[in-house]
């Protein structure tokens, strides 16, 4: 985890839950960490895995079950993009756009780079293309 921003780490540590929500790590109706798993996995406070799945609740992302534990809420994938979508398009896209404009960057040279980002491939794909290391030929 990383413990330097200008975000509190109950607010980290939701967002983190929400990328791996929109990675699929958890899907509508999967039950997730509990509180004192969730703060023993980022070496934390209960309080503070408490107050990111408060945050969530209130933002209809999770759900408490009684007697299961908190369960990813129907919808919750498209609640998390529409707020990541809005949020980049308010905040991030802006000063992208200056950027560009400052280094004289066009479109066509961010296409150029968009094409040749989405052709690498991936971390899963690298790893699973990518032959096993041998701990014992060491």
């Amino acid at each position: 985890m990383i413990y330097y921003s200008d975000k509190a780490l109950f607010v980290k540590i939701a967002e983190r839950l929400c990328d791996d929500i929109l990675a699929g790590g958890y899907r509508e109706g999967d039950r997730v960490p509990s509180v004192r798993e969730l703060a023993a996995e980022y070496e934390v406070n209960t309080n503070t895995a408490l107050r990111a799945f408060e945050v969530l609740q209130r933002d209809g992302i999770l759900l408490q079950q009684r007697g299961i534990g908190m369960l990813v809420a129907k919808g919750a994938k498209r609640k998390i993009l529409n707020a990541r979508k809005k949020e980049f398009l308010q905040r991030e896209m802006p000063e992208f756009l200056h950027r560009l404009d400052l280094l004289g960057l066009t479109i066509d040279d961010v296409c150029i780079a968009w094409q040749e980002y989405k052709e690498q491939p991936n971390i899963e794909e690298k790893e699973k293309n990518s032959p096993p290391s041998d701990a014992s030929s060491s």
